[in-house]
């Protein structure tokens, strides 16, 4: 498991934990779909997180 908030640095979206944050605040994140705020959420390999109109499959990223 990795958080919505590391896994947006891990993948480059963020450079760092303030800026990822505050895209997941702003409501631009969505995990599965679903507009995502809480920056805690524990990702599991089968989630698909969307951002800037790129989507990511967690398990594709986390080997």
């Amino acid at each position: 498991m990795i958080k919505l908030d590391q896994f947006l640095k891990l993948v480059g979206i963020a450079s760092t934990g303030g800026q990822a944050k505050l895209m997941i605040l702003d409501g631009d994140v969505k995990v599965n779909g679903t507009v995502e705020i809480r920056r805690g959420r524990k990702l599991v390999s089968s989630d698909r997180v969307t951002i800037q109109g790129r989507t990511f499959e967690v398990g594709d990223v986390i080997k």
